[in-house]
């Protein structure tokens, strides 16, 4: 039996370097609400599926994909249709 390692999540702390690429804070501690459910959490708990194409994230409570991030040779794409908000804290 093959298993594709593509498919495992992880959380979304694993997405901290693309993350870093593109935003100056430190996203992971940014908390996401769910355009989905409702629910909030921090990016840096969300299931993340990815692989050499990009990340994908899915909420905690519903497994809804909140948003997807993918880095080509052109540039970034961020798609974030199924988040209803981001809120990330002010740095101290």
């Amino acid at each position: 039996m093959s298993t594709n390692q593509d498919a495992l999540p992880l959380d979304g702390n694993a997405a901290a370097g693309i993350l870093s690429e593109i935003f100056a804070l430190d996203m992971t501690q940014a908390s996401v609400t769910c355009a989905g459910c409702g629910a909030a959490a921090e990016i840096g708990a969300a299931r993340l599926y990815g692989g050499t194409m990009g990340a994908i994230f899915r909420c905690t409570a519903c497994s809804a994909v909140v948003f997807r991030l993918t880095h080509t040779a052109t540039g970034y794409w961020l798609d974030m249709r199924g988040a209803r908000r981001v809120f990330v804290r002010a740095p101290k």
